[in-house]
């Protein structure tokens, strides 16, 4: 009987332990997950982490285990639970998590840490990032494209870093597809708690569009739902209700079919509000009656494959790979961030947008497009 090459190196390996009187030990088989607030089923962030990480538990006979906040002032206090709990991999999801998993990874040196979205200190230690800007310069094309007014939104869970390169790339995503096109951006919070308001995002959407804003795009965790929540009781703007100065520009969505809800609150001279999901494909939020025929308020999706770093890491780890600690970079180039086209939003971009979107997708990965941070 043939033996697999991973069955022959583990043989390889422990003959090795024999013959020079060492006790080789596997990796645990236990892997811990430390949250930021929202949950396992955020719909975004925290949620894409867990999905890879179970991907990869069911393919590899992991067990999972998980520390979950429920408010900000908790977020890190699991990580020394999960390393005593027997977890040789703790990943700590969200930055809000880098400083308990900086100070857990000095204290057990033998162990085996990563954190989503930061870059944490410790030879043992690795940083899932991402290249954020770059998907969301494609959903900010696709904005400045589609935009009835010319005047788009950008609500921010908190101002650090990691929000500022969605926003940075969204920006410039939209000046690109339109010169004359206007940003109005919004953080909801000044701490991590920004990331699990959507009362507070809802306000500021509807702050945005008394300015003409027709579509949103919100990083913000679990936040973003209140865009959402805000959309479905309001899906459009009236030309009554624009600002002084602000008019619509076109009407690109005339001959998509509307809903019951839409037809009763919008009248002939309004168009619809979109909001862009994030970090998850969530364009099917934007699915307000469940009938496939009217329009989705979904505009797309900046997809950040959270599951996919932590897929990859999780499995280097089980399969006992070198470890590289340091820095890792996700972006267009190696899947690590991408844009949401599915059956929910494919009346909204036609073949063409399509096709132009593509070209400037091959003009960031060729480096012709040099995507701004902030």
């Amino acid at each position: 009987m043939a033996l697999s090459s991973s069955l022959r190196r583990s043989l390889t390996l422990s003959v090795a332990s024999v013959a020079l009187g060492t006790a080789w030990a596997a990796p645990a088989q236990t892997i811990g997950l430390a949250f930021d607030v929202g949950g396992i089923k955020d719909g975004g962030f925290n949620q894409a982490a867990y999905e890879g990480a179970v991907r990869a538990a069911k393919e590899l006979g992991l067990t999972i285990k998980t520390a979950q906040p429920k408010k900000s002032d908790e977020i890190g206090k699991g990580v020394t639970p999960l390393v005593e709990g027997g977890s040789g991999l703790v990943i700590g999801v969200g930055y809000a998590n880098n400083d308990a998993i900086s100070t857990t990874a000095a204290a057990f040196s033998d162990n085996k840490f990563a954190v989503v979205d930061d870059l944490p200190k410790g030879k043992n230690a690795v940083g899932l990032r991402f290249r954020e800007q770059e998907g969301s310069f494609l959903v900010g094309y696709l904005a400045g494209k589609q935009s009835s007014t010319g005047i788009v939104g950008f609500v921010g869970g908190v101002d650090v870093p990691v929000i500022q390169k969605f926003r940075a790339g969204y920006a410039a995503g939209v000046k690109f597809a339109c010169p004359n096109c206007r940003v109005v951006s919004a953080f909801v919070s000044k701490t991590s708690a920004g990331f699990n308001d959507p009362k507070a995002a809802a306000a500021l959407a509807a702050s945005m569009t008394k300015q003409g804003v027709d579509i949103i795009f919100p990083a913000a965790g679990a936040s973003g739902q209140g865009v959402v929540n805000y959309i479905k009781a309001q899906p459009c703007l009236k030309a009554s209700s624009l600002p002084a100065g602000v008019k619509f520009k076109s009407d690109l969505f005339a001959a998509v079919a509307k809903s019951a809800v839409y037809k009763k609150l919008c009248t002939t001279a309004s168009r619809p509000l979109f909001f862009i999901g994030v970090d998850t494909n969530q364009n099917a939020l934007g699915d307000f009656d469940t009938k496939a025929a009217t329009l989705y308020h979904g505009l797309t999706s900046m997809v950040k494959r959270v599951d996919n770093a932590v897929y990859t890491i999780v499995k280097e780890y089980a399969e006992d790979r070198p470890w590289r600690g340091g820095d890792r970079s996700f972006g267009l180039s190696n899947g690590g961030v991408s844009v949401a086209i599915d059956s929910y939003n494919r009346a909204l971009i036609p073949a063409s947008l399509e096709t132009s979107l593509k070209k400037v997708e091959q003009l960031i990965t060729d480096g012709v497009i040099k995507v701004p941070t902030q």
